[in-house]
């Protein structure tokens, strides 16, 4: 596999397109924030879906406003996994997979983010899965933070579902990236201190490394910063694409 290629399988963002004053000499000075972003990095997760509904007609504006290359990860509402727990979600599903569906073929994930106090059962877990599974095909990651969880890496392989490798862990298996091998998802939100911590340059040097090689075996690796409250995410997504201009 060639540069281009693994570059292509290498999906590097943020989580959201928020572009901080100190970065503003390394984007153009034209267009939306979103556009603006994308002349820098080619992969953004949605964060805002977990907590609000966005139109399709959203969706279908920021799918157009991107390259073909670029991808979006959208996050479940909050309503499937942390109100109704994974339990009887087909209408809300229906719901979310209708209006993230205006993305086309822009839609590159879906993020279930489950909550710290849901344990895994697998009853609920497999009604869950299959749902989705009859509703979308696409890729799917799934960051548990219950340890339980660890119980249910056979169901994410039978139903083609990731599990984030995540920093700092929550549970004993997230410090990998595990469950369907066809895809690699890093959540990455700041160590020691969650959502503020900068990553270091030695961090981030051995972490390309990995994501690299993981790409070079033609597997879509993604890596989104999640340490967006000081800024610190951005500046460890550009450091991790490409070098500054």
């Amino acid at each position: 596999m060639n540069s281009d290629e693994r570059q292509a399988k290498l999906l590097i963002g943020c989580a959201g397109w928020s572009l901080g004053r100190e970065y503003w000499p390394q984007f153009p000075s034209v267009g939306t924030h979103l556009q603006r972003y994308t002349s820098r990095l080619n992969a953004v997760e949605i964060n805002s879906s977990f907590y609000r509904p966005h139109r399709r007609q959203t969706y279908e504006r920021w799918a157009d406003s991107v390259a073909d290359g670029f991808r979006f990860s959208v996050k479940i509402p909050k309503q499937i996994t942390h109100e109704r727990r994974l339990l009887d979600c087909e209408v809300l599903l229906d719901e979310f997979l209708a209006q993230c569906g205006g993305l086309g073929d822009r839609l590159g994930c879906l993020l279930v983010q489950l909550p710290p106090s849901l344990g895994f059962d697998a009853v609920v877990a497999d009604g869950f899965f299959r749902a989705l599974r009859e509703r979308f095909d696409g890729a799917v990651v799934l960051e548990p933070r219950h340890e339980t969880w660890v119980a249910a890496e056979p169901m994410l392989v039978g139903y083609r579902i990731a599990q984030a490798a995540v920093d700092p862990s929550r549970i004993s298996t997230d410090g990998e990236p595990r469950g369907w091998a066809g895809l690699r998802y890093w959540r990455l939100h700041g160590s020691p201190r969650i959502y503020f911590s900068d990553y270091s340059a030695d961090y981030l040097q051995v972490l390309g490394r990995r994501l690299l090689a993981e790409a070079a075996q033609g597997v879509e690796t993604w890596c989104i910063f999640d340490n967006t409250a000081g800024g610190a995410a951005l500046g460890n997504a550009l450091s991790l694409r490409q070098p500054s201009p």
